[in-house]
């Protein structure tokens, strides 16, 4: 496989290019990697790169010529292959895509430098951006590297065990088991042994076999969960991470989150403020999954005595009539709902429930707006929004109320009361109209995720 590399600073890549895995690759010629500078392809004496930006603003802006000459020239030396930008607004680098890249015959890779490359490269040479993670460097180089060795790693003859890479982290999905040498046993400064796992001396492959898929499965979701999301699991796996679960000692963020469905005060669709009537389906389907994600608590509001008598009835009877005999899957999703006359008394509910006061966010399907600067705003302000990762950050320190709206929304004055108000599910979307039950059920899912 070839590599040509485009960059202002070739000599970047004369220790990488000399050692280890990937000098030996090299110098066997597993691949080989030509770097071509762009300076060797200006007209003036300083050899000129960059300019001004159009518009103003701060630093420089790679020039067009002296690029599209470097492009040309590796075209003309066997083809320039697949055209990469390295960038932090490009598409993610991770296995799967190093492992695409691995089956072609010839890369080319642009090493930025300054504020970037003038956007007009993309409009004139077919270009892939890449980045290799959300942050910014000073220039490609290191992005370069990164790209480099995690596509080389996967031609045939990189490693010296070809199996090898079949069991490093991200080959299946997962990160990788621990690993361990001589010596069989070590102090520690208090003199308490540590010793290699026993397992690991049996010589019995398929327990050792087992045991490093366990510990590969323990490692991710404690470290990376979201991995599991796409990771191949079997059956044996997902009840070993049930297993895990259950027997963790660190508390699911879950439980700091709880559920208020407000039926008072609400809008109506000429704009009102108005008190709705119960669903039936509401409390069944958003109980299920206040259960199934194990949150603190689910709580309904109505002012109105008949219908908290109506929601009482029907909880009874599936949490102790009869309902609970034919359905004892429901009962346990219901008997953690609770039914109260307002928003301040459901608050209050949690605050005794938790021991202290939670945040409190609405949901909404329209934007707030940006919170003044100096973190102050009016008392008829909406409260500034946040996104629903922020959300499940905020579980990780305190509780937090999560109101959702029936009919056409909360009431403003609600609203304004809250501390923020979460990014709504659809926003750009043109139907902007989710049930109440679906719109809580996708929440939570996204604030928890699947391993929650």
């Amino acid at each position: 496989m070839h590599f040509s590399i485009c960059t202002l600073f070739p000599e970047f890549f004369d220790s990488p290019l000399a050692v280890g895995l990937l000098g030996r690759a090299v110098e066997e010629g597993v691949l080989s990697v030509e770097r071509v500078n762009p300076r060797d392809f200006t007209a003036d004496n300083h050899r000129t790169v960059d300019d001004r930006p159009y518009g103003g603003g701060p630093g420089m802006v790679m020039l067009l010529d002296p690029m599209l000459k470097a492009l040309g020239h590796v075209e003309q030396r066997g083809g320039r292959g697949r055209t990469i930008l390295l960038t932090p607004r490009g598409r993610p680098l991770d296995q799967n895509l190093a492992r695409e890249l691995a089956g072609e015959e010839r890369l080319t890779v642009i090493c930025g430098r300054y504020e970037g490359m003038d956007a007009r490269l993309g409009d004139l040479v077919e270009i892939e951006e890449i980045s290799v993670g959300d942050f910014v460097l000073s220039g490609g180089e290191s992005a370069a590297c990164c790209l480099l060795e995690s596509v080389g790693r996967l031609l045939p003859g990189f490693m010296g065990h070809e199996e090898s890479g079949d069991e490093e982290s991200f080959a299946l999905g997962l990160l990788e088991y621990p690993h361990y040498t001589r010596p069989e046993v070590v102090h520690d400064e208090k003199g308490r042994e540590l010793r290699v796992p026993e397992v690991l001396l049996s010589g019995d492959h398929k327990r050792i076999a087992a045991y490093r898929r366990e510990l590969a499965l323990a490692t991710t979701w404690e470290r990376r969960p979201e991995l599991l999301a796409t990771a191949p699991l079997t059956q044996q796996d997902v009840e070993s991470l049930k297993e895990r679960r259950a027997h963790s000692p660190k508390p699911a963020r879950g439980r700091n989150l709880y559920l208020v469905l407000a039926h008072h005060p609400v809008l109506n669709k000429e704009g009102e403020e108005v008190a709705v009537s119960l669903t039936n389906l509401d409390i069944h389907d958003i109980g299920r999954v206040s259960r199934c994600y194990g949150l603190g608590g689910f709580f309904i509001t109505t002012p109105l005595e008949d219908q908290r008598r109506l929601a009482a009835t029907l909880l009874e009877h599936w949490t102790g009539g009869a309902g609970s005999v034919a359905n004892p899957d429901r009962a346990e999703a219901l008997s953690g709902v609770g039914v109260v006359a307002s928003i301040p008394e459901a608050l209050d509910a949690i605050r005794d429930r938790a021991g202290r006061d939670p945040l409190v966010y609405a949901t909404s399907a329209r934007i707030a707006p940006e919170r003044r600067r100096g973190g102050k705003r009016k008392k008829t302000a909406m409260p500034e929004s946040v996104t629903i990762p922020q959300v499940g950050e905020a579980l990780d320190d305190r509780p937090v109320a999560l109101l959702m709206g029936t009919g056409s929304g909360l009431a403003p004055g609600v609203v304004r009361a809250v501390d923020a108000v979460v990014r709504p599910l659809r926003p750009f979307a043109d139907y902007n109209h989710l049930s109440v039950r679906s719109a809580t059920s996708i929440l939570v899912d996204r604030i928890l995720g699947d391993t929650e």
